[in-house]
Formats: structure tokens, sequence, C-alpha cells
């Protein structure tokens, strides 16, 4: 070993480990953002649900009902419709702060009777 070969692995030590750490980040923040749209799809799947289910009380009782259940959900509900007996919502949910710079995560979900063909 030569004189100058001194601390090359720790300097190789040291650029493996921040390498790793950045990895690790990098996928912490990647599956944080895949929960959020997963949890976002599934509070509109449920708002829809929701709506659907009290569609014989109307309309506006149903779609209060999905902006309940969105609301327990944390996230916004942006529009609820009815198309030929259909439910049809849309939500919003703000990102976690960690998130911020992915912005606001939407999803949108159809629910209504299930005898009826698609």
């Amino acid at each position: 070993m030569n004189a100058d070969d001194r601390g090359v692995a720790t300097a190789w030590t040291a650029s493996i480990v921040a390498v790793l750490i950045s990895v690790a980040v990098f996928t912490f923040w990647i599956g944080a953002a895949v929960a959020a749209r997963h949890h976002t799809e599934a509070a509109a799947d449920l708002a829809a649900l929701a709506a659907a289910s009290h569609a014989t009380e109307g309309p506006g009782a149903a779609c209060d009902r999905a902006r309940q259940v969105a609301a327990r959900m944390s996230v916004t509900l942006l529009t609820c419709r009815w198309e030929r007996g259909d439910a049809l919502v849309e939500v919003r949910s703000a990102a976690p702060e960690h998130l911020a710079t992915l912005g606001q995560a939407e999803a949108r979900a159809r629910a209504g009777p299930v005898d009826r063909p698609p």
C-alpha cells in the first residue's frame, strides 16, 4: 500500500453509505406517494358506495352522505353526480408535508346497482 492510498477505503465507504441512504430515502418517498394514492382511490370508492347506498333518499342526500364519508377519510369531495342511476364521485387529498412537491392526489369512482348490465 502506498502512502497515497491511505484513507481510500474510508472515502469509498462514505460514498457507498451516502448512496445507500439516498436510495432508502427515495424508496420511502415513492412508497409514501403510492400509499397516498391508494388511500385517495379507496376514499373515492367508499364515497361512491356511500352515495349509491343512499340513492333512494335522492341525489342531494346521497351526495351529502358521500361528502361525509370523504371527510372522514380526510379527502375533499370535488364532484358528486348521477349518470344512468350510478353515483360518480371525484375526490382530492392533500399530499403529506414530506410529499408536498408531488401535489395533490385525485381519484374517481363509480357505484351503482349490481343487477343492471354495464
